[in-house]
C-alpha cells in the first residue's frame, strides 16, 4: 500500500463519520410530517423521504431560508 492507498482510505473514514454526524444532527430515522405546517398541502413522498423529519413543502422551506 503506498501514500495514495493510505489517503484514499483516510478521506472514505472521514466521509463515512461526517455522513453519521449529518444523520444524528439532523434526526435522520425522525418521521416526516405529512402535511405542510407553512401552508397545509401534503409533502410530497419524496420529500419526506430525502429529508428526514422535514416539517415543510420544499416551496415554503426555500421562504424560510430565504427570509434568514
Amino acid at each position: 500500500m503506498d501514500i495514495v492507498d493510505t489517503a484514499q482510505r483516510q478521506q472514505e473514514q472521514l466521509l463515512s463519520m461526517t455522513l453519521a454526524n449529518h444523520r444524528a444532527a439532523w434526526g435522520h430515522g425522525h418521521q416526516s410530517a405529512e402535511y405542510c405546517l407553512e401552508c397545509g398541502e401534503e409533502i410530497p413522498a419524496a420529500r419526506r423521504l430525502a429529508c428526514p423529519g422535514c416539517s415543510r413543502c420544499r416551496e415554503c422551506q426555500e421562504e424560510v431560508e430565504a427570509c434568514r
